[in-house]
C-alpha cells in the first residue's frame, strides 16, 4: 500500500480493491466544513490563493489529512463569522465532516481537529445612490 493512498478493507470475495487518495478526503472535508453555518471561509496557504486567483476553486483548502495506523486524523483551519458561538460551530464542523466521510466513503475518522484561525467581520455594505 502506498503512503499516498488509503486502501479500504476488503471482503474475501471482493471484485478488486478500492483506494482513496487523501486529496479526495480533503475535498469532502473541506466542502462539509464550509457548509456549516457560521464558517466564513476556509484558510489556505499562498499557493492555494494564487490558484484561486487564476480561476480554479480549491475545495480541499484549509484541510490537512493524516493517514496513520491508528486511523485518519483531519485538521481543519477556518475563519468564523463574528458573533457566532465558536464551540457550537466547531462541533458542527466536526459532526458534518464525520457524517460526510461516513456517507461517501464508509471511513471512520480517528480525530477531527478544528482550528479557528480568525474571525471575519461583516464589512459595511455601501448603499447604492439613487438617481432622482
Amino acid at each position: 500500500m502506498s503512503e499516498h493512498v488509503f486502501e479500504m478493507e476488503q471482503e474475501t470475495n471482493a471484485l478488486g480493491k478500492v483506494e482513496i487518495a487523501p486529496e479526495v478526503i480533503e475535498v469532502i472535508a473541506g466542502i462539509a466544513a464550509s457548509e456549516v453555518d457560521g464558517v466564513a471561509q476556509m484558510r489556505g496557504n499562498f499557493a492555494t490563493g494564487v490558484v484561486e486567483r487564476l480561476g480554479k476553486k480549491n475545495h480541499g483548502k484549509g484541510v490537512k489529512v493524516d493517514l496513520k495506523e491508528e486511523g485518519i486524523t483531519i485538521d481543519v483551519y477556518c475563519l468564523v463569522r463574528f458573533g457566532v458561538s465558536i464551540p457550537n460551530v466547531a462541533k458542527k464542523v466536526q459532526e458534518n465532516i464525520r457524517q460526510a466521510l461516513l456517507n461517501m466513503t464508509g471511513l471512520e475518522t480517528n480525530e477531527i481537529n478544528v482550528h479557528i484561525v480568525g474571525i471575519q467581520f461583516d464589512s459595511p455594505k455601501a448603499e447604492p445612490e439613487s438617481e432622482q
